[in-house]
Parts: C-alpha cells; sequence; structure tokens
C-alpha cells in the first residue's frame, strides 16, 4: 500500500496529459460547419484586402521607382 502512494503521483502526470492530448485530438462536432455568416464575411474580407491592395498601389510606384 506504501508502495501505491509513491507510484501514484508519478502516474498521475503522464496519464493526466495523455488525457488532455486526447481530448484535444477529439473532433467538435460543431467547429467543421461553415456557417453561411462566416462565409459572407471572409468574401466581404477579402474584397476590402483587395481594394486596400489597389488603393497602395499607385503611391507604391513613383517614377523613381519604377525599373528602366
Amino acid at each position: 500500500m506504501e508502495n501505491l502512494l509513491y507510484i501514484l503521483p508519478a502516474l498521475a502526470c503522464p496519464i493526466g496529459m495523455g488525457l488532455m492530448m486526447w481530448l484535444m485530438m477529439r473532433p467538435k462536432h460543431g467547429a467543421q460547419t461553415d456557417s453561411t455568416a462566416d462565409r459572407q464575411e471572409l468574401v466581404r474580407l477579402r474584397k476590402e484586402i483587395d481594394a486596400l491592395r489597389d488603393e497602395r498601389m499607385p503611391q507604391d510606384t513613383t517614377p523613381q521607382d519604377r525599373p528602366a
């Protein structure tokens, strides 16, 4: 019985770590599906990024920066 008291704390760490890893690897049922609102927001953000890049382009290409 005394040996069990010494072994139990030593086993608690690896067993707990294995349990946490197993719980993290389990698939989440609601996380895999993209909602329509998420897709629409993604499209909107991509358009905004493209607009900002287009806005910035003329500022980056000054006559000194263009290759001859």
